[in-house]
């Protein structure tokens, strides 16, 4: 789910305000709208489709092997003029192994330190903890700077309150209804940092996310999303702690082929995977 969506609506004030609409699909039938759900056959495209890459493949095969004759190339040369990493590359250094209230914490002060910090936080900030009251409050002060925390924490209140709660399907508390399992859970795809000082940074997470309620006849099944949330940060108390963010959509690619799950499917899939702590 991200933070426009079923969390309010994006802006450039700091990912907040704004209509808060939810996105809503009904299903097409009755049962299950999970179940049975799949887009038309491609059957007969796809194997023109394979014999067509097959020759592709075989023309890049033989191209390449013809380039070993070639004395115009660098080959070899060991002058050290390698590619380097893609922007998205993961550096190879550890997570931070430490948490503060479920949240990593105790980042690296340095760039990459930034990214993971970064990374991280827009997990929890697009999680469906953000929704619930009590671990609102802490997630807040645990993430944002310390002079940002009563002025957020406040606005927040207002933006998911009880008539927004209502209107994706859970309690004041922000727990679901027996039998059902609200996700939001964003997974980054990669990272980057635009600008950096000693003191404060400026980072893009290109996130996936999936979002709705998980539940039979739900008309908020669980959908995915692509986004891209943009985290301006402080180093204070330590850690790289966040002072505003905002939100836009995509880049998203093309949907895939996949049979879509059943709601007990997500569920059980939401309870058994666990997340996992990023690191640049």
């Amino acid at each position: 789910m991200s933070v426009g969506d079923e969390h309010g609506a994006r802006g450039d004030d700091g990912g907040y305000g704004g209509t808060g609409q939810t996105r809503t699909r009904l299903p097409d039938g009755g049962g299950d709208v999970y179940g049975g759900a799949r887009r038309g056959g491609r059957s007969s495209s796809r194997s023109l489709v394979t014999v067509v890459g097959v020759v592709v493949l075989l023309i890049a095969a033989i191209a390449f092997a013809n380039r070993g004759g070639d004395d115009s190339g660098s080959g070899d040369s060991g002058s050290g003029d390698q590619p380097k990493a893609a922007p998205t590359a993961a550096s190879g250094q550890q997570p931070v192994e430490s948490k503060t209230g479920g949240i990593p914490s105790g980042f690296a002060h340095d760039e990459q330190g930034a990214e993971s910090a970064a990374a991280n936080y827009s997990v929890v900030l697009v999680s469906s903890d953000i929704l619930k009251p009590a671990r609102r409050s802490e997630i807040v002060q645990q993430v944002f700077v310390a002079d940002r925390v009563a002025a957020l924490e406040d606005r927040l209140n207002k933006t998911y309150d009880k008539a927004f709660l209502d209107k994706v399907g859970l309690d004041e508390n922000g727990n679901a209804p027996t039998g059902s399992t609200y996700v939001s859970r964003t997974m980054p795809v990669g990272t980057k940092v635009t600008s950096y000082s000693d003191s404060t940074a400026t980072a893009q997470v290109w996130c996936a996310g999936v979002f709705g309620m998980a539940a039979e006849n739900s008309t908020d099944p669980v959908t995915s999303d692509w986004f891209t949330m943009t985290l301006r940060m402080r180093w204070a108390d330590g850690d790289w702690k966040v002072d505003t963010f905002t939100q836009k959509e995509g880049p998203a690619p093309v949907n895939g082929d996949n049979k879509v799950s059943t709601s007990e499917e997500i569920s059980k899939a939401v309870e058994e995977y666990g997340g996992f702590t990023y690191a640049r």
